[in-house]
């Protein structure tokens, strides 16, 4: 070996293309362990978490990822997210049932390749229940139950025969019509769900002999590291940090937060100034993205692309109207930001011919977007309609107008524009922009189309935008 090296070296110096394999030899790389914790019911938090740590070592090239798990279950929509980021994972993948196993918990620990439990510990018990407000676990009607059980045990068999598990023990923790017995033993009856303790789980049985679950029993994790050849790794641990469950709850609102950004922004557009409406809105979209990046799905940079945007789209109403292009461009990028705060970007994987790795979400997406876009065109006409005839209004106006301080004020300011001529400096279809001397407004026709440069007259006002007519 010494010799050997020896040659590398020397050779590395005539021909640089040797030097990865002689520094290879001199010093192999460190390895690295990535330890997740598991240790509550499975629900929308710990996925950020379990996400958050999958990421990380990703990034960091890990050669392992421990899942330390002591949970009853939970969710089986948020097991289902968590198998999936797991399978992003393309390193070595272990369970270590630190004293049970329950539903969800028994699925996740499949989805990994290997499963390793501590004494006196047991894993199982993973038939589908009906949760109830103040009940708790409820059984369900049979048809629901066979319809969900059918569904369950494919996305379970799926992970089971992929990381080499017994699949029917696997079904016997899920479907309670189906018995076990292996070499003449009798493991589970009909009408029962299977649960194994740790020396029932590495029992081995066949030919040649396998074990029924668990890879063996260990005491420690840091036993564990030594039966998997690790014990000099670095362990990272990857620790809850609380915000988790802050971004559950701005997630499950997020169309909410969408929906009151643009209602929002839209009533800083109608009225003069900058002003409440305006500072809600902003801060809507703030929120928004805060969500995603607590989650860990989209990036920082997201917001910088959303401002650029709507800056975008301020300078094509208030600084070149008519342009056009400012405004689509700046729409496009607002809209992309948007919706990549709704996915969730993976480190580079081998085969993939860009950095990153996406999994949308398209179906969540899509009704995300739904919802915001005919809620927010509902809000609006609703808002246009009835706003300008409330004291709110008022309120606001006064509140973000320049010189203009009350809604009487402003009414008067409007009297004296009627009969003004000016230019349409946009194509006003039915909206657009038009110069009245030194002053810029927001105008709309009763219905026709005027195009850019030509002369219109004031006959009324909507709101805060004039209506305008061709003048000869």
């Amino acid at each position: 070996m010494k010799i050997r090296l020896m040659l590398l070296l020397i050779l590395a110096s005539l021909f640089p293309s040797l030097r990865l394999e002689a520094a290879s030899l001199e010093k192999p790389a460190a390895q690295k362990a990535y330890v997740i914790p598991i240790r509550e019911d499975v629900m929308p938090p710990l996925v950020y978490v379990v996400r958050r740590g999958v990421k990380e070592a990703m990034q960091a090239k890990a050669d392992l990822i421990v899942l330390d798990m002591e949970t009853n279950g939970g969710r089986v929509d948020t097991t289902e997210e968590i198998i999936e980021i797991l399978n992003q994972f393309k390193g070595k993948t272990v369970t270590y049932v630190n004293r049970k196993a329950f539903s969800a918990g028994a699925f996740i620990a499949i989805a990994t390749q290997k499963i390793y439990m501590s004494p006196q510990s047991v894993i199982g018990a993973a038939a589908p229940l009906l949760m109830a407000p103040g009940a708790g676990g409820v059984e369900m009607p049979a048809t629901m139950e066979a319809k969900i059980t059918s569904g369950i045990r494919a996305l379970v068999r799926t992970s089971a025969e992929k990381n080499g598990h017994n699949v029917e023990v696997v079904e016997a923790m899920i479907d309670k019509t189906r018995a076990l017995e292996i070499e003449g033993e009798v493991l589970n009856e009909k009408g029962q769900i299977l649960t194994l303790t740790n020396k029932q789980a590495e029992k081995e049985y066949g030919n040649p002999p396998k074990p029924l679950l668990s890879a063996g029993t260990v005491e420690s994790l840091n036993d564990l590291m030594v039966e998997l050849g690790c014990a000099g790794a670095e362990r990272i641990y990857v620790e809850p940090t609380g915000v988790e469950k802050l971004a559950s709850w701005i997630n499950t609102i997020s169309p909410l937060l969408l929906l009151i950004g643009i209602v929002g922004v839209y009533i800083e557009f109608k009225t003069p100034g900058f002003g409440l409406p305006g500072i809600v809105g902003l801060i809507a979209f703030a929120i928004y993205f805060l969500g995603g990046y607590i989650a860990g799905l989209s990036g920082i940079e997201w917001v910088a692309v959303f401002l650029l945007g709507l800056l975008l789209f301020v300078l094509e109403l208030f600084v070149f109207p008519g342009t056009i292009f400012l405004g689509l461009t700046g729409a496009g990028l607002m809209l992309a930001s948007i919706i990549m705060a709704m996915v969730d970007i993976y480190p580079g994987v081998p085969g993939l011919p860009g950095p990153m790795q996406f999994r949308i979400p398209v179906r969540d997406i899509l009704v995300n977007l739904a919802i915001v876009f005919v809620g927010s065109a509902v809000s609006i006409w609703v808002l246009s309609y009835w706003l300008p005839k409330t004291s709110v209004y008022g309120t606001l106006i006064s509140q973000s107008a320049s010189g203009e301080t009350t809604i009487q004020a402003q009414e008067q300011v409007q009297t004296k524009q009627l009969g003004e001529v000016g230019v349409a400096i946009s194509i006003l279809r039915p909206g657009g922009k038009a110069q009245f001397g030194d002053q810029i407004l927001d105008v709309i026709t009763q219905g026709e189309m005027i195009a850019k440069g030509r002369r219109v007259r004031i006959i009324g006002h909507s709101s805060a935008e004039a209506i305008v007519e061709a003048a000869s």
